[in-house]
């Protein structure tokens, strides 16, 4: 009896079709009849909304809980994961929650990328790779009671054809130029949003610096951050899941970082969920000690290898204690600042020890930083 997996050909007809009228009359359209700036504009808000629909709503709201948010946001991020057509934010976040606590583990990640490049992006969604994986939901009850997300479930498919048709039809009847707006809004939009979204299972653990950690195959990369609305800090976010940004400096490219911290202003965000800095620094630190010593174990002879390594983890741990130290002080020196006046904290002794251990750390850091690269 053969244990080949089931082809799921409502899956492939999806993808094959939309993406072959994107490849081929997109561009036919495009030379025999051109499109107008403001359908091109169009198709490109479009392909925002979806994107970011799923990045903030999907995956940090509904998959992750990093922040809480007011129905209406809900509503709208419902409205556009049924337009970007990845399933039910129910199904979805199922399917995310095990990759996150089984990653890279191929028989029970849904879209490992141990697998491969082609498995990650797309395949998993051809065949039927885990029938035994019947969808419970029992990883999702906390969601089973938000009522937005239950209504979308409930009527997925016809908020799928609404949104897929609807939007697309509508403007074509605006701009009087239905079939531009169908291949835009609708084929090119979607295969856009499919496969940047794609990428984060696929490229992400491929294609970057594991920063954090070494422990999964997430990586971090600005260029796929670009692309997928700031999700592409992957490394980061799979070691701190639990933090609404995935692009933690405020250059890092994350405008769904963005959006949700400026919904807090307006009181449609709240709870945001952070991991603190030392915790962040710590993990980075560690990965470089990591790093460093294996570097070390594959270049450096025999003699003096111990010597070198000890040397390494010495410094690596007065970095840690100086940080520590430090942390501890700037705690201390917040609790301060809501006990009294901030031109009093400034003036105190505590603010001068602290600035101290910030220098101390700072230069710590260099000398173990410029140690670490010379020894790799």
């Amino acid at each position: 009896m053969s244990n080949k997996p089931k082809i799921l050909w409502l899956n492939v007809s999806v993808f094959a079709v939309t993406f072959l009228v994107a490849l081929i009359a997109v561009p036919y359209r495009a030379i025999t009849h051109g499109f107008e700036t403001v359908e091109i504009v169009a198709a490109l808000l479009c392909f925002i909304y979806c994107g970011m629909s799923i990045t903030v709503g999907y995956h940090r709201l509904w998959s992750h809980r990093t922040f809480q948010s007011h129905w209406s946001l809900r509503f709208i991020c419902a409205l556009g994961g049924a337009f970007a057509l990845q399933n039910s934010a129910l199904h979805w976040s199922s399917d995310h929650r095990i990759h996150h606590k089984h990653v890279d583990k191929n028989d029970i990640d849904p879209y490992s990328a141990k697998r491969g490049f082609w498995y990650s992006h797309i395949g998993w969604m051809l065949k039927e790779y885990q029938p035994e994986r019947i969808q419970s939901y029992d990883n999702v009850r906390d969601l089973q009671k938000d009522n937005v997300v239950m209504w979308q479930h409930k009527h997925y498919l016809l908020l799928t054809i609404l949104m897929n048709f609807g939007i697309p039809i509508a403007f074509g009847i605006y701009t009087g130029d239905i079939i531009s707006s169908l291949l835009l809004l609708g084929f090119l939009r979607l295969v856009l949003s499919h496969h940047t979204t794609f990428f984060i299972n696929s490229l992400a653990h491929i294609w970057g610096k594991q920063t954090y950690t070494d422990k999964n195959s997430a990586r971090d990369n600005g260029i796929l951050a670009f692309f997928t609305f700031g999700e592409g800090y992957h490394n980061y976010h799979h070691i701190f899941e639990n933090d609404y940004r995935n692009g933690i400096r405020w250059y890092q490219f994350d405008p769904s970082k963005w959006l949700i911290k400026l919904c807090s202003y307006i009181n449609v965000t709240s709870k945001l969920r952070v991991v603190s800095e030392d915790k962040i620094e710590k993990a980075k630190l560690k990965m470089m000690l990591k790093v460093s010593k294996d570097i070390l174990r594959s270049k450096s002879q025999t003699d003096g290898l111990c010597e070198t390594q000890q040397k390494l983890q010495s410094e690596y741990d007065q970095l840690i204690i100086k940080m520590n130290e430090l942390y501890s002080a700037r705690k201390t020196l917040l609790l301060s600042k809501k006990e009294q006046f901030i031109s009093d904290v400034e003036q105190s002794e505590l603010l001068k020890q602290y600035n101290e251990l910030k220098v101390k750390f700072a230069q710590q850091k260099r000398d173990w930083t410029l140690l670490a690269q010379q020894f790799a």
